[in-house]
Parts: structure tokens; sequence; C-alpha cells
């Protein structure tokens, strides 16, 4: 591979992932630029392809949409998901109760016997 393949980063499902991360929050793109500071017609243009987000907007989408940059990046970029379900997981269970947390891992190795 080379160095600019390895690189480079594969913007042509973002707008769909940004989209439908937009509607499950329940979030127009109305709000959602107000909340990222610029226009719905940028919003628009994101979700339609035509434009890609900066990071530093990206990041902030990420934290609107209630989820981490890495995970956003993994439901992009196929090579990423591994580390950004990961990410994600880790992050999910650092908000369950201690009892949660007790009862996730009792489920995890009943799932994991031979």
């Amino acid at each position: 591979m080379s160095k600019a393949a390895e690189n480079s980063f594969d913007f042509e499902d973002l707008g769909k992932k940004v989209k439908e991360l937009r509607i499950k929050n329940g979030l127009t793109q109305n709000q959602v630029a107000a909340e990222l500071h610029v226009t719905p017609g940028y919003i628009s243009n994101v979700e339609n392809n035509r434009t890609a987000m900066s990071l530093r907007v990206l990041s902030y989408y990420a934290k609107l949409t209630g989820i981490t940059l890495d995970s956003l990046v993994g439901r992009i970029e196929p090579e990423y998901r591994p580390a950004a379900l990961d990410h994600e997981l880790q992050a999910a269970i650092s908000q369950l109760s201690e009892k949660e947390k007790t009862k996730l891992l009792n489920t995890i190795q009943i799932w994991t016997e031979d």
C-alpha cells in the first residue's frame, strides 16, 4: 500500500452516516447547524457528500450525537471498525453501575463458555 493510500480516508459514506445519526437523535439540520456553529446548507452539503466535515466539526458532531469520534470514524472506515467498537464498548461499560458491570461480565462468561 502506498503512503498516500495509507493516509487517505474514505469519506464516501460520511454523509449517509451523518444523516443517520442526526435522524436517530431526532435532530433537524437546523438544530445540528446551530449546535456546530455552521449553516444548515453546510450540513445539507455534508449529508449529500458535497462537503467533508473538518476534524474539529466531526469531533463536535460525534459529541452532539452521543458517540465517540472513534465510533463515528469506525462507522465510516471499515479497517478501523474493530478498534472503534472496542472504544464504544468501553465507553458504554464505563457508564454502568458496579452491579450492572457484574451482570454483564457474567453474561459474557456464559457466551464464551466452551
